[in-house]
């Protein structure tokens, strides 16, 4: 307060408070209280960050480039040797790179109640979708009726999304039945098979029989994680064994499906075991370490057949020659988060995406050594194209999804 004399004194005979200076240099006479850096807060305990498994994401960056090479270095020569950019496959991978990363973090951000809720959804457009390939909307390429063509030059292939609604649909079904009653019951079991049938018919019907062996390990990996009875799965068991037999006595498979199915006992180098005779040659040609890029003899004459079978379904004999990938680290954290998950939801889940990666990883390489028929599955994160990376993508992001729940709640 002020005195006759022009003096000011604080209360109670205290000093006055000095005026102080504000973040834009405004004088106050409050405190200032300065906000967290965002740095800080990005590693803030309750943080999405700290919620993320950064070993899976430095895994898939390592295969996605990785893959990226390699298509790179399996298609450049052939393309120069045809008189077109060397670079093209290479530009609209590192695109496709590119928009897979962002849908496999929008896919992690979504809240993992958000996620059953939409397993209805997902598996209802991956059947419409399936629908529709079959449509005057689909066309045909090397003799699968399974793609769509959209404008710019690219092509959908709903069979790779479809992987992942039946996934979702069969772990919300054994899901609910298991938080009602504990364990899995035959409604829930047959509900599963009702779901995974037209799936795996739809995608038989294009033909595309590698997905539809790996449709076939998801649902029934996915029927034995559940917990159902064994004398269901000795029955369902059963019932795989004889309708293989009466696929391949009734010859419901044609002439060049068998061709290819039987080539790798057989490998030549003409016919059908062409592809996976000269893949066999590729990776012994590059001994342990390889040939280095853009050396390997055998890919850069495109032996293959074409430069794009070299970037998509054979893309393993290119890394034989050249690297290793980090499929075994992928495939590993998504068991853990399937350990670790704190429902059966989450656990299946993260189980079917494990089961997809390894069934799928194992034929494409397979294929390629001579020990699996070649069916024309791509190499997951590593060989050419868009739906199969996209879908791959979105698969990690389910599996983020799941470990952040374990992570938050547990």
């Amino acid at each position: 307060m002020s005195t006759g004399r022009g003096r000011t004194v604080g209360l109670r005979g205290l000093d006055p408070v000095r005026p102080g200076f504000g973040f834009r240099g405004g004088k106050t006479a409050l405190p200032t209280l300065r906000s967290p850096s965002m740095w800080r807060r990005a590693l803030a305990k309750d943080s999405t960050l700290r919620h993320v498994d950064w070993i899976l994401v430095l895994a898939v960056l390592g295969l996605s480039l990785i893959g990226t090479l390699l298509v790179w270095s399996a298609t450049a020569p052939g393309l120069r040797q045809a008189g077109a950019n060397p670079h093209a496959y290479l530009d609209r991978q590192l695109l496709v790179v590119a928009i897979g990363l962002a849908l496999m973090t929008g896919v992690s951000l979504i809240d993992y109640q958000v996620l059953r809720m939409i397993a209805p959804f997902a598996y209802a457009a991956g059947c419409l979708a399936l629908l529709a390939v079959l449509s005057p909307l689909g066309t045909t390429i090397l003799g699968s009726h399974s793609w769509i063509p959209l404008p710019g030059g690219f092509q959908i292939e709903p069979s790779e999304y479809a992987k992942i609604g039946l996934i979702m649909m069969i772990a919300l079904i054994f899901g609910a039945e298991g938080e009602r009653s504990g364990r899995p019951g035959t409604r829930s079991l047959a509900l599963a098979i009702a779901c995974s049938v037209p799936v795996i018919g739809l995608v038989l019907a294009e033909p595309d029989l590698g997905v539809v062996v790996v449709l076939v390990v998801i649902t029934a990996g996915m029927i034995a994680l559940s917990g159902v009875r064994l004398r269901w799965l000795a029955l369902l068991g059963a019932a795989g064994a004889l309708g293989l037999v009466a696929v391949l006595k009734l010859h419901l498979l044609k002439a060049y499906q068998v061709g290819r199915l039987t080539s790798f006992l057989h490998p030549s180098p003409t016919g059908t075991g062409y592809q996976a005779y000269q893949a066999k040659i590729a990776i012994g040609s590059g001994g342990m370490f390889g040939q280095g890029l853009f050396h390997g003899q055998l890919t850069a004459g495109s032996f293959f057949g074409s430069y794009s079978f070299q970037g998509t379904d054979f893309i393993f004999a290119v890394a034989g020659e050249e690297l290793v990938v980090l499929l075994g680290l992928v495939i590993f954290r998504a068991v853990r988060i399937a350990a670790r998950a704190d429902d059966a939801f989450g656990l299946l889940v993260a189980a079917g995406v494990a089961i997809w990666f390894a069934v799928q990883a194992f034929i494409n390489i397979g294929m390629t050594i001579g020990i699996a028929p070649v069916t024309g599955l791509p190499l997951p994160f590593v060989s050419y194209g868009g739906s199969a990376l996209f879908a791959d993508m979105i698969a990690i992001g389910l599996l983020q999804s799941v470990h952040r729940r374990h992570r938050v709640f547990r």
